[in-house]
């Protein structure tokens, strides 16, 4: 227990009872009794608050701890020497899965272009029923090409608009 936290009943003397000038310039002068007693509370007060502040950091949950540039340059090499090659094996993971998509997209879009351009079976169909799948497979490939010649000539007149 401080010597604070006790109750001081008695008062205490001022220091300078006899005037603040004996003291000032008075290399010999003779400490008064109760100069030690001051010191003491003071030493005692002090302790107190060091654990008191002691006891507050040990309670906060955060702990910085500074550092130089230097060192803070070397961890960060460090952690993209550790990174890089797995960073490097996803990005070409990434890339072969890319091209493998790539590739069956195109395959399938073979396979839709070769089911458009397949004539349909005309096995167990009648005579006047295969001049009309004929017609109508002819007459899709015009309309194809007509509306392929719209799409160049609207062009055509953008590109003329604009100069």
């Amino acid at each position: 227990m401080s010597r604070l936290s006790r109750a001081n009943l008695k008062a205490r003397e001022s220091v300078f009872a006899g005037g603040s000038e004996l003291y000032r310039g008075d290399i010999q002068a003779i400490c008064p009794p109760n100069l030690e007693e001051c010191v003491m509370a003071m030493e005692d007060c002090c302790e107190e608050a060091r654990l008191a502040l002691a006891l507050e950091i040990d309670q906060q949950p955060y702990v910085f701890l500074l550092i130089d540039e230097g060192t803070v340059k070397r961890y960060k090499s460090d952690l993209i020497d550790e990174i890089e090659p797995s960073v490097n094996e996803l990005i070409e993971r990434a890339e072969q899965g890319l091209h493998a998509l790539y590739k069956k997209e195109s395959t399938l879009q073979s396979k839709i272009e070769s089911a458009r351009a397949k004539p349909r079976s005309t096995a167990g169909i009648l005579g006047p029923q295969k001049l009309e799948v004929r017609r109508l497979h002819i007459l899709t490939k015009q309309r194809e090409r007509l509306e392929e010649e719209v799409l160049a000539m609207e062009s055509e007149i953008q590109a003329m608009v604009c100069f």
